[in-house]
């Protein structure tokens, strides 16, 4: 207990030690502004969606240290590829991801909760907001990937309410290959976190396990509201995300 409440410290000072520093503005804008050129290079964004990913990245970069930043990078790498994977199969299936990229609202529905919690953690320092932002990355990272991988791979899904099978890439529906790929996907995002000292290792259960059930409460929420018109699949993936994050929180109070 004592060793576990040692590293939550050491995670939290290196961290917290960023957030203070002077240089780290001068830093993230140099870092945020190349990664968001990157990002429109290889079309994984718009033009309006590399504005918004730059300034959650700039957040997360200036208020939760590069260790987020890292983590952000590897999401955009795992989203970028599964986008890709099998595109022919995708466009037919008409749930194939525009060729120019996300746009800005799609973006954000991602990355405006750890970007959030990034900021709320330079201002505050509490090592738990640190594992509500890695929860957050780490459910996008799992829902886009299994959403992908599952239109790619799977030829019919189960409707995550009636576990009735529906064609692949309808709202709420999961599959295996898809849920496997993304908890694969969430599993590198929360590595990422623990190497760079975002938080101990005996928390690595605590933003793997709720990405993985942010991403359930995406599908279920996909499979009521947002099939019935009541929300857009942005909304959907921003209320995934938060509740990836209030969960991590949550259980990081406990787990303390």
């Amino acid at each position: 207990m004592i060793w576990w409440g040692s590293s939550i410290m050491l995670s939290s000072f290196f961290a917290h030690a960023w957030a203070l520093s002077t240089e780290r503005i001068g830093v993230a804008a140099l870092v945020t502004v190349g990664f968001a050129l990157m990002a429109r290079v290889v079309r994984g964004v718009n033009p309006s969606g590399a504005v918004a990913g730059g300034i959650a990245c700039f957040l997360l970069f200036a208020g939760a240290g590069p260790t987020a930043f890292a983590a952000l990078v590897a999401l955009f790498a795992v989203t970028w590829i599964s986008t890709r994977l099998g595109y022919r199969r995708k466009a037919a299936l008409g749930v194939a991801e525009r060729r120019e990229g996300r746009n800005a609202w799609q973006v954000l529905a991602n990355l405006a909760a750890p970007a959030l919690g990034a900021v709320i953690f330079s201002a505050t320092g509490e090592h738990i907001w640190l594992v509500a932002v890695l929860a957050a990355l780490v459910e996008a990272a799992t829902d886009t990937v299994a959403s992908e991988i599952g239109q790619y791979r799977a030829r019919d899904a189960r409707m995550i309410t009636t576990w009735e099978p529906v064609a692949a890439g309808t709202d709420g529906g999961i599959t295996l290959y898809g849920s496997i790929a993304g908890l694969i996907a969430g599993s590198a995002i929360t590595a990422v976190g623990a190497v760079g000292r975002m938080i101990p290792a005996s928390q690595l259960w605590i933003p793997l396990g709720t990405g993985f059930a942010g991403m359930l409460i995406d599908s279920l929420l996909g499979a009521t509201l947002q099939r019935r018109g009541a929300l857009s699949n942005q909304a959907v993936n921003l209320l995934s995300t938060l509740a990836a994050a209030a969960m991590a929180y949550g259980l990081s109070i406990f787990a303390w």
